[in-house]
């Protein structure tokens, strides 16, 4: 897959799961419905400034749809080596994600999250989604619900179309893997 595929596969994914048609993305872009099939099937490639946009309009950060790696053909929809996942970026303050999976064409995605020491989400968010959280290192704080907790490596929690918010108000980096379904990146 091209990284283009990838691009143009990861905007129908995020496209559809926010229940937008091709018609919807085409009137936001202000682009015409071929165009958006294009961009979409990797038949066209957007400009950084349509990237900007849909980033806009899909609320994700634009750096989503950069970094795709070219990795060997036999590789490629399969394997996502460490030293070259896609970095999405900082989103909030203090946290750092790159996605695991190789694209967002599937029922679910994986994130890789780092949680800075200090770092917080401050207003509680709430998404559409089936989420499962295992953290691998560090402690975090977090409100599901109203309901708080402290979580330490090797615990696991869910969040399903809950209130949410999290704090790491440690002294070391916390580190977890998100399965989200739909995927939201």
């Amino acid at each position: 897959m091209t990284e283009d595929k990838t691009v143009g596969g990861d905007i129908r994914a995020l496209r559809t799961t926010r229940k937008m048609t091709l018609e919807d993305m085409a009137k936001a872009m202000g682009k015409s419905l071929g165009w958006v099939s294009q961009v979409e099937r990797g038949l066209s490639s957007p400009t950084v400034m349509d990237l900007q946009k849909i980033s806009r309009i899909l609320d994700v950060p634009v750096s989503l749809f950069f970094g795709v790696a070219d990795a060997p053909v036999e590789e490629r929809g399969l394997i996502v080596r460490a030293d070259v996942r896609r970095q999405i970026g900082e989103r909030d303050h203090g946290l750092f994600e790159a996605l695991l999976s190789p694209d967002l064409s599937d029922d679910f995605e994986m994130i890789h999250s780092t949680f800075l020491p200090g770092a917080a989400l401050e207003e509680s968010r709430q998404r559409a989604t089936s989420e499962v959280v295992y953290l691998i290192s560090g402690k975090l704080d977090i409100s599901i619900e109203g309901k708080d907790f402290t979580i330490t490596a090797g615990d696991s929690f869910r969040i399903k179309g809950s209130e949410y918010r999290w704090s790491n108000p440690y002294d070391d980096p916390a580190y977890a893997v998100w399965v989200i379904s739909p995927p939201v990146y």
